[in-house]
Parts: structure tokens; sequence; C-alpha cells
């Protein structure tokens, strides 16, 4: 027997610790290319291997969990995470670093998909508000990591920083073998053909999709907007930054309410006023003359991107529920791959026509997920 809040709050640290550990990484490559003299073009490509690792543990992470449980995905994921951790911190040549920083990326993506899955399961009704309340810890994490390493840059070394957090994951790995988690569903066999029939469920084709234009909509407000506001405001580097972390801020108080005071109200309901919300912001973005009219842009984008995840994978959650991790890595390595071919064609978009059309790039994303959303709804009904 497994207590429920125990669980909701181990799923909450597993997802803050993907939160931490992806900023982290991020924050440490100028640190990484002065210690091994890397070129942009060598740090580049050590960092492509960390979205192919997570690529790869959320391909892997659903059949482990419906075959085995939970308890033992958690935990070999938090010691991989440690093992990435340390590794990036002390790793003495660059071929083991590469390593190391697969290792994390293994480990980040099953516990990404881990997490979500694991509250799908156990929230009864209401699983959308539930996934939602885990992304908030998602965003803390995200937006507490950059306040840290702010406060103890040139004090202590990125080693240590970096060190010191793979401990904390390896205790929440070990927390993970205390503790009861949901019991594995399918012990006696894994069902093959169920899982197979993934590939001719329409709805899940549907929100793979959604999630496609919606992971790739977030990379590229999270990897070009910087670049956007100093060509289109001439504003300093410092508040770029600033006002990207903003649209974090607007994720996470808007999944924040949507698991408290919006989690009666069906979340398809929800992803309409998104929308809305999503093409205020990305209008201000475009014709606005001022950092504060670009900054309200990016909290109402982010507020309008919060409930596609959360939402989405409550519907899958509920349309499989005896194959839920399964199902999640289906449309979770989808999502991902928008993502990285999304990214990847901005970077071209950005080379020969100029980094301004990283909002009509946006635009027509949001239109697809709209037509996408409507599809959704309409089949949901049925």
């Amino acid at each position: 027997m497994f207590n429920k809040k125990w669980v909701f709050w181990s799923a909450c640290l597993g997802i803050l610790l993907f939160g931490i550990g992806l900023i982290t990484l991020g924050s440490v490559v100028a640190d990484l290319k002065i210690k091994f003299n890397l070129d942009d073009i060598s740090s580049g490509t050590l960092f492509s291997i960390l979205p192919l690792g997570i690529l790869i543990g959320s391909l892997v992470f659903g059949p482990i969990c419906d075959k085995y449980g939970y308890k033992l995905l958690l935990s070999l994921s938090c010691i991989l995470m440690f093992i990435g951790f340390e590794g990036i911190a002390f790793a003495p040549d660059l071929s083991l670093l590469r390593i190391c920083v697969f290792f994390f990326g293994l480990g980040a993506g099953s516990i990404n998909g881990a997490t979500n899955a694991l509250v799908s399961d156990i929230s009864e009704t209401d699983k959308g508000a539930n996934l939602s309340v885990l992304g908030v810890f998602f965003g803390i994490g995200a937006l507490g990591m950059p306040v840290v390493s702010g406060l103890l840059k040139g004090r202590v070394n990125f080693e240590v920083i970096l060190s010191g957090i793979g401990f904390i994951t390896l205790m929440a790995g070990i927390f993970y073998m205390s503790i009861n988690f949901p019991a594995a569903k399918h012990k006696q066999g894994f069902p093959l053909r169920k899982s197979l029939s993934l590939f001719r469920d329409g709805l899940i084709v549907l929100i793979a999709f959604f999630l496609f234009f919606q992971s790739s909509f977030e990379a590229i407000i999270n990897n070009w907007t910087t670049l956007f506001l100093l060509k289109h405001l001439s504003v300093s580097a410092s508040d770029t930054l600033y006002a990207l972390s903003l649209f974090v801020v607007g994720l996470t108080l808007m999944r924040l309410i949507t698991g408290s005071v919006l989690r009666k109200i069906n979340g398809l309901k929800i992803m309409f006023g998104s929308f809305c919300l999503t093409l205020a912001g990305l209008l201000m973005l475009k014709m606005g003359t001022s950092l504060g009219l670009a900054m309200t842009g990016l909290v109402l984008i982010g507020a309008g991107l919060a409930g596609g995840f959360p939402i989405m994978l409550g519907i899958v959650g509920s349309r499989y529920r005896e194959l839920s991790g399964t199902a999640f890595s289906f449309v979770l390595v989808i999502a991902l791959l928008g993502n990285m071919l999304v990214n990847y064609g901005m970077g071209f978009i950005a080379q020969y026509f100029g980094v301004l059309h990283v909002v009509d790039v946006a635009l027509i994303e949001l239109l697809a997920m709209v037509v996408l959303c409507i599809f959704i709804q309409k089949i949901d009904k049925i």
C-alpha cells in the first residue's frame, strides 16, 4: 500500500531536480568552454548530446514503469543524474565529459516522464490540475537555481555547485528506495499489442503532435528571445535575461492557478483561453517598442503555454490508465522531436532571414496548436 501524499510530493521533488539540473547545466557552459578550451562548435556538439539522452530516457521510461513499477525507474534515474553531475564537474577529459552529459540526459528524461505518469496514475480525477501543480515545481527549480548560482558566483567554483546538486539527487534516489509506489501494472507480461495500438489512436496522435508544437514553441522562446530583444529593442544582455525569466514566471503562476482556482474547469476550455493569452503576448512582443511591453508579452506567453502539457497529458492518462507510462513515452518523444527539429530549423531562419522572424514562427505554431486542439476536443467528446 502506498501513501498518495508521499508519492505526490516525491514526484514534485523529482521534477524540481529536473528543472534545477537543466538550468544549472545551461549556466555552466561558459565555464566548461574555458576548462576544456572548447570553441563554439565543440561546445554545441557537446550539448547536442543532452537532448539525445533526454529523448532516449523519455522513450524507455514508460515501458519500464508499466512493467516494473516506479521505484526502480526513479531510483536509477537519480543515480544516473548523480553520475552525470559528478562527471561533468570533475571529468578529466572531453570523452568522459560527453558520456556524463549523456548519462545526465538519460536520467533527466526518465525522471521527467516518470513523475508526470506517476501523478497521472495516482489522480483518480483532476489529472490535468494535479499535473499543473507538478509543473509548478519545475518552474520553481528553473527560477530558483539562477538566483542561487548568482549568489554563489565568484565565491564557489562551478564544480562544487554541480557536485552539491549531484549529491542531492543521490539522496533523492535513496529516498525513492525507501517509500512505496503504486504496483507495476503488468508484472505478468507487457501488452505489446495494446501498446502498438497507440499508433492507431487518432486522439493520442493528435495530442502527440500538439505537444510537438507546444514543446518547440517553448524551445524557440527560451533559446531565441534574448537575441530577438537585442535586435528588436537594442536592450542590454542582462535585461533580456531578466525578461526571459518572466516567461517562466508567467508559466509557473498560471500552472499554480490551473491547479487550484481553475482545477474543476474542463481543461480544453482553459486551452482556448490560453491561446488568447499567447496571441496577445506574441503581438506585444512583435509590435512593442519598449522593454516593458516585451516583458508583459513574455509573461502572457508563459501563462498561455502553461496548460499545454498538463492538460494534454491528463487526457492521455485518462484514456490509457493501464498503459499510462508507455502512452506518456509515446507523446513525450514526439514532443521532444518537435523541440529539436523546429529549434534546429529556427537556426537556419535566423541565419538567412533574421532572428526577428522568431515571432512569426511562433505565430504559425500557435495556429497549428489551435487547429489540433479543435480536433482533439471533437474526438474527446465522442
